[in-house]
């Protein structure tokens, strides 16, 4: 999650409904839903294939060169931000084009320098729709880390990867296309100049990951504001939407409750997440849709509102649930198949 938006995150109860979507029945949010064909494609992502793919991916950051921050940063804020020496994009970049390339789902690189001498890179690649290929349903996560970055965002590249696995065997009415984020963690700069330049116009939905891993069953793990309704356990998938995403975070949660995968809690931002406490819900990519109005839901475990390892050398493999990241791609597998028109014949 981003560095630079550090508001603290709103929880809501999951009992307490979703606004824009509370008085709708899970028969009215899933019109035309066939539950069995996604419950079959949600069973196809394997929970050993995404622990795999974020085995691999920490070994990445770990072997790789941080970005020169000498450079970038003054020393005022490189101070503050210690984070900002170890934080590397190369080899994660080069292994989420491997396994695309695997796939046999061709990317391409969208590169730009924006307003700055910095260029990001994001990596696109897609599964062309049958009948609506220029609608399209977005599946991104930024592959950019501090350290090895297990949960802050391994956790969302491999299970975006292990769904380009299971989605990219099927054919769907809209066009499916998943983006490898660059340089999330230096001011959400590769999501917001990938908007800039008109690449989320077509996009009907947009579908972001970031921390997903994290899992804390114990009493008083789960922070939020102070004076709202709040789970205290960390044992939640968080499903974010804001005023003009709402109802597709409200098919979300009710496509998970109706295939009962895990404990999920909605949240909804007014507006485009910047007034007041709407603010503490736009930590990602997904901020960058909201701005220019797009729909995008975010899914996230919440970060520094449960993770201790937040932003630190201490953010590792062995701190994360590995049955929760399956299921927490396994709700996110439903709801793409869903929005996308799928599977066709």
């Amino acid at each position: 999650m981003s560095l630079s938006i550090r508001s603290s995150l709103v929880m809501l109860a999951a009992g307490l409904g979703l606004a824009g979507g509370a008085s709708c029945t899970p028969t009215q949010v899933l019109e035309g839903a066939d539950v069995p064909r996604l419950k079959a494609i949600s069973e196809e992502v394997d929970t050993e294939r995404v622990w795999d793919n974020l085995k691999e991916l920490t070994e990445q950051h770990m072997s790789d060169q941080s970005l020169p921050c000498e450079s970038l940063f003054p020393a005022n804020i490189r101070k503050a931000y210690p984070e900002l020496c170890n934080l590397s994009n190369t080899k994660s970049g080069k292994w989420v084009r491997d396994r695309f390339a695997h796939l046999e789902l061709s990317s391409q690189d969208d590169v730009s320098t924006g307003d700055t001498d910095v260029s990001t890179t994001n990596i696109v690649a897609e599964i062309k729709g049958t009948s609506k290929p220029d609608e399209v349903i977005l599946v991104g996560a930024h592959y950019d880390a501090f350290w090895q970055g297990a949960d802050d965002n391994s956790s969302g590249v491999a299970a975006m990867m292990e769904l380009a696995r299971v989605l990219s065997k099927y054919k769907f009415e809209r066009t499916i296309r998943f983006v490898g984020f660059d340089l999330e963690e230096w001011g959400i700069s590769g999501s917001h100049r990938y908007v800039k330049a008109g690449n989320g116009e077509k996009v009907v939905t947009a579908l972001v990951f970031d921390c997903i891993g994290y899992y804390s069953e114990e009493e008083g793990s789960q922070k939020s504001l102070p004076g709202l309704p709040s789970p205290t356990k960390a044992d939640f998938l968080a499903i974010i939407g804001n005023d003009e995403s709402a109802y597709e975070a409200s098919q979300v949660y009710a496509l998970n409750n109706e295939l009962k995968l895990m404990n999920t809690v909605p949240l909804i931002s007014s507006g485009n997440g910047t007034p007041t406490m709407g603010q503490a819900l736009t930590l990602s990519d997904h901020l960058a849709f909201w701005f220019a109005h797009h729909k995008a839901v975010f899914l996230t475990d919440t970060a520094p509102f449960r993770n201790p390892n937040y932003h630190k050398k201490t953010d590792t493999l062995d701190t994360l649930d590995k049955a929760r990241l399956g299921q927490a791609t396994r709700v996110a597998a439903t709801a793409i198949a869903y929005w996308a028109g799928g599977p066709t014949p």
